[in-house]
């Protein structure tokens, strides 16, 4: 192969002004929800708005909707009332990275079947007529009902002669959840090349992998990194309903589920814990970000249209 940038073929570039726009964004738009939950706060009736029998606006009491700063005071109690024991802010914290661990291995293990499955059915027409509706399918399947029968299945095998661990099966339904928009972004990227650029590397005798390597993974980019993005915060859903469902202790899952049974007059705690989850999913997700900025050359373009 010549010097020739074969992806500036396969893709034109844009504008990359994007700066700490979406830093930025990310702030203030969890700026805005504090803003909302507080204006919800202070206009709607502790009772909530009712039209005859139907609720249409929860309740706002303390009970139901604390105030922000009361979420943010909940962290430095302790978690129970015993001597020496860590905070919630700890607990949160220590759940948290335990789930930020599986959602991670998840979110991984996920992203390479579906980048195989991406590849075997862009090389094979037969591939993806068999295997695309069952992919499609089986992101239909009920996560609260799978997590039970994976934690099952896994408890009867082993792998490499070491017994089935819980976390293990909460990794494959993080995996399970992410491997879907990877598969379809990554096929629908692998589909993007201009015919300029196919037609260029058929005039260099290029194979099959050559063309795959030089003009489909470049061109894969702008649809691969918004399906990493989807990925990575599907792990980290599907690792916190594993925890939920499974009863598998030590996640972020769990300590909501304990701390919503302590929510009898004070439901501080259980929005403290959700909050945690919910920041889990941006780190993760951002790490997705810190992907896209290593292939800037990449990442910042997009396909044309065929008709352009």
């Amino acid at each position: 192969m010549t010097g020739i940038d074969v992806a500036a073929v396969v893709i034109p570039p844009r504008s990359r002004a994007r700066g700490l726009r979406r830093p930025t964004m990310a702030v203030a738009a969890i700026v805005l929800i504090l803003l909302v939950w507080e204006l919800v706060k202070v206009t709607v009736p502790t009772k909530g708005v009712s039209v005859g029998s139907v609720r249409i606006l929860p309740r706002t009491d303390d009970g139901a909707l604390p105030h922000v700063w009361a979420v943010a005071g909940v962290l430095t109690d302790p978690e129970v009332n015993v001597a020496g024991a860590r905070s919630v802010g700890a607990a949160i914290l220590t759940s948290g990275a335990f789930t930020f661990g599986l959602a991670v291995t998840g979110f991984v293990l996920g992203t390479a079947v579906g980048l195989v499955l991406a590849v075997v059915m862009q090389r094979f027409v037969w591939a993806e007529r068999a295997f695309l509706p069952y992919i499609i399918v089986s992101q239909t399947v009920p996560l609260i009902a799978l997590a039970p029968l994976v934690a099952g299945w896994g408890g009867k095998i082993a792998v490499a002669g070491y017994a089935w661990q819980p976390w293990m099966s909460i990794t494959v339904i993080a995996s399970y959840l992410a491997f879907f928009p990877v598969a379809v972004g990554m096929l629908r990227g692998l589909r993007s090349p201009t015919p300029a650029a196919l037609e260029l590397m058929q005039s260099y005798g290029a194979g099959w992998w050559s063309t795959l390597t030089r003009v489909g993974f470049p061109a894969s980019i702008p649809h691969l990194i918004p399906a990493l993005r989807l990925a990575a915060a599907a792990s980290v859903i599907g690792a916190v309903v594993a925890e939920i469902s499974t009863g598998t202790t030590g996640g972020i899952g769990r300590q909501i589920m304990v701390f919503s049974q302590q929510a009898t007059g004070d439901s501080s705690r259980l929005y403290a814990a959700v909050l945690g989850a919910a920041i889990l999913g941006m780190i993760v997700t951002g790490l997705v970000g810190l992907l896209e900025y290593s292939l800037g050359r990449y990442a910042g373009r997009y396909p044309r249209a065929r008709g352009d």
